[in-house]
């Protein structure tokens, strides 16, 4: 009897994964594709834009996108230092950076290099091979839905500090190379004002200071 009942059980789960299709999305199939939509339009918006903080910001949606992807693949612990990491810890790196190297804060027409089509057709290709290499790497790799959690934080963390140790830490090495470049630029560009007479808005005497020279 309880041989029979898993056999109708299985048959009626093999039946319900025949009739589901690309006819017939379910609603998490349907808003991973909404998500994508808008996580592509903001990733459009950061590399076009000429205003360097509204590229930051758009960069924080793009993101904040790729975060959502993950939870609807049951990856939340990717989701979450997604969001961590790059949305609280990359963008502000990047705002900083832009203070300590004094961007402009609006518009800025030489934002641009003209070389558009040059990146499209980098970015293009760029995105071909990846999308590529994924699909032959993993094209006979199914997750089993009823083990293990594949994305939860024992498996994950496991992986990532047994495996992955040496990009994690090459990541971290990056970052601060970010930083420390960040403000080599800004002493470059202080230097370059004091030879060429120009004070700084940091240098420039005060009004009391003024008045006790007169």
């Amino acid at each position: 009897m309880t041989l029979a009942a898993a056999t109708m059980a299985a048959h009626s789960t093999t039946t319900a994964a025949e009739t589901h299709g690309f006819l017939s999305p379910t609603g998490v199939e349907i808003a991973f594709l909404l998500v994508g939509v808008v996580t592509l339009g903001a990733a459009v918006v950061t590399v076009t834009t000429r205003q360097l903080v509204h590229a930051a910001l758009w960069l924080v949606v793009a993101l904040g996108g790729l975060a959502v992807e993950y939870l609807l693949l049951t990856a939340e612990f990717i989701a979450w230092v997604q969001v961590l990491i790059y949305v609280g810890s990359v963008v502000v790196l990047l705002l900083f950076g832009l203070m300590l190297t004094k961007a402009p804060i609006g518009r800025s027409p030489d934002a641009d290099s003209g070389n558009r089509w040059a990146a499209l057709t980098v970015a293009i290709a760029a995105a071909a091979a990846l999308v590529w290499v994924v699909v032959d790497a993993f094209r006979t790799t199914w997750i089993d839905l009823d083990g293990a959690a594949a994305g939860s934080t024992a498996v994950t963390g496991a992986s990532l500090f047994q495996s992955w140790v040496l990009p994690f830490e090459a990541l971290s090495v990056l970052l601060l190379a970010a930083l420390v470049g960040a403000i080599v630029l800004s002493r470059k560009a202080a230097a370059a004002n004091r030879s060429a007479g120009t004070a700084t808005p940091d240098e420039q005497p005060s009004r009391p200071d003024k008045e006790g020279a007169r």
